[in-house]
């Protein structure tokens, strides 16, 4: 039988609180066959399309993004957590259960009319993602797709994104949270 994107994810109860299935990508990321099935069916829909930079976020967004950026051969742009970036930087808050974070991007990392293709691992309330994008935007980058690996419908994420007016793609969803 042909494995899936989906047979290579481990789920793990209880982690990081009771009651939550926590979808670990490291095993997707750890076989070779694997992660290049992610990472070729995460490319398919923008093949043809023009895309200057792929944007990851912290931090799994860094590992998709980067392999990603590199068979486009386009340059590669981290979205980090407060305080890890050298440079100046921009920077936007986002919404968490439990209260709110922020991340940063370089003010010089996007050029006006770029077009960006943003990336992450999973995809659940949408609120990193929502942000990622305002900053992207802020800059004057245009953000083409925002693409997952796993999106988690029941948290309402891919809702948000496409009521921003984002394309959203992810490779497999998972019911719950």
């Amino acid at each position: 039988m042909k494995k899936t994107v989906q047979d290579y994810i481990r789920t793990i109860p209880d982690f990081p609180h009771e009651g939550i299935m926590f979808r670990d990508v490291t095993t997707l990321f750890a076989d070779p066959r694997g992660f290049r099935m992610a990472i070729d069916q995460m490319l398919h829909p923008y093949a043809g399309l023009q895309i200057d930079k792929v944007v990851g976020l912290e931090a799994r967004g860094f590992i998709l993004g980067g392999a990603i950026a590199h068979q486009l051969s386009v340059g590669f742009v981290p979205i980090r957590k407060k305080g890890k970036l050298p440079g100046a930087t921009i920077e936007q808050s986002y919404t968490l259960e439990y209260g709110e974070a922020i991340v940063e991007l370089h003010d010089d990392a996007i050029k006006a009319g770029e077009k960006i293709l943003l990336v992450d691992d999973l995809l659940a309330t949408g609120g990193t993602a929502e942000a990622g994008i305002k900053l992207v935007e802020q800059l004057g980058g245009e953000i083409i797709s925002c693409a997952f690996v796993i999106d988690l419908p029941d948290l309402g994420g891919r809702k948000r994104l496409e009521g921003m007016g984002m394309e959203v793609q992810a490779l497999c969803a998972f019911d719950g949270d």
